[in-house]
């Protein structure tokens, strides 16, 4: 058995702990959320966050993660967060969507470290999550848009 924290909630699981995370979440917690892209952490739709820092579920196992405090896009929560996601949607970000997940909890991440990045600072930040849609311009008004509320 192994102990887990998703969203804030203590998880006990009879998982084999070679499992990535990812599988974990979305098959045995029901968080879909969290998705499955190219599976081999190139493209960061699978982003999470690892006792507080970013990480790839699709990178990680249970038994990587045994102890730790994972927040995933559904657990993302606080007023930054909350003006991330306004700003993501005000902007209209998300086309397809598929990516808006890995893409919201690393700008989030992104502005928790830097209040004012350059589009510089955004377009390397986010550079770790791939959007086949192409909707950087809309990503980037929204982190900006976001960083600018207070």
């Amino acid at each position: 058995m192994i102990e887990i924290s998703v969203n804030g909630q203590p998880h006990e699981l009879t998982v084999d702990e070679d499992t990535p995370l990812l599988w974990v979440l979305r098959d045995h917690l029901g968080l879909m959320g969290t998705k499955y892209s190219c599976g081999i952490g190139e493209c960061g739709a699978c982003t999470v966050l690892l006792d507080g820092e970013p990480g790839l579920a699709c990178q990680v196992t249970l038994g990587d993660v045994a102890g730790q405090e994972v927040t995933t896009i559904e657990g993302l929560k606080g007023s930054l967060a909350r003006r991330v996601k306004e700003a993501w949607l005000e902007e209209q970000a998300p086309q397809c969507g598929f990516c808006q997940p890995g893409q919201v909890i690393t700008a989030t991440v992104l502005l928790t470290e830097n209040p004012t990045p350059s589009d510089a600072d955004i377009d390397e930040a986010m550079s770790s999550v791939l959007c086949r849609c192409g909707t950087y311009p809309a990503i980037r008004r929204a982190i900006h848009r976001a960083a600018g509320r207070k």
